[in-house]
């Protein structure tokens, strides 16, 4: 009897978590052909409170150093990111407190002895927005879109000077 009780209750829990909110993750990939090899590039761009002046906003931060796992740096005064990944020609930023589990990668690829290819990849919980902005998630993701196509080819800019 014990073992059916609990088998019931186990199978109640999981419909009720099936009824709960259930994630629409939204992956923005963006990328771009740079015009210098990825270890001339990637120096000029790897910068992790660089994004401040592609923004042209403010960047600080606040806590750890640049390049190093845990830092975290505040956006124009409000965003706070906490470098959660780092490679040699990447790194990957976590929003923790974003309620639509806000992601971003930027990560520099060598394609050729004079090319590379600058990618950013944004993910985001879109089930999560503020319900003004759920009610259109399309034109949503086509805002976020647009706004980090001009911050990649800012990047892309940066990349490319002499």
């Amino acid at each position: 009897m014990l073992l059916k009780t609990t088998a019931i209750a186990l199978a109640a829990l999981g419909l009720s978590a099936g009824l709960a909110r259930a994630a629409d993750f939204v992956t923005v990939p963006l990328e771009v052909v740079v015009n210098a090899p990825a270890d001339k590039a990637w120096p000029k761009i790897n910068g992790y409170c660089q994004i401040g002046g592609w923004f042209k906003t403010t960047c600080e931060i606040t806590s750890g150093k640049d390049h190093e796992m845990g830092a975290i740096r505040v956006i124009a005064g409000r965003v706070t990111e906490l470098l959660v990944a780092s490679t040699a020609w990447s790194y990957s930023y976590s929003q923790p407190k974003s309620p639509i589990d806000y992601h971003g990668t930027v990560e520099i690829r060598p394609v050729d002895k004079g090319h590379s290819k600058l990618l950013y990849t944004l993910v985001y919980d879109a089930d999560a927005l503020p319900k003004h902005e759920a009610e259109d998630k399309a034109k949503d993701k086509d805002n976020r879109t647009k706004q980090f196509t001009v911050l990649i080819n800012a990047m892309k800019a940066a990349a490319e000077a002499k």
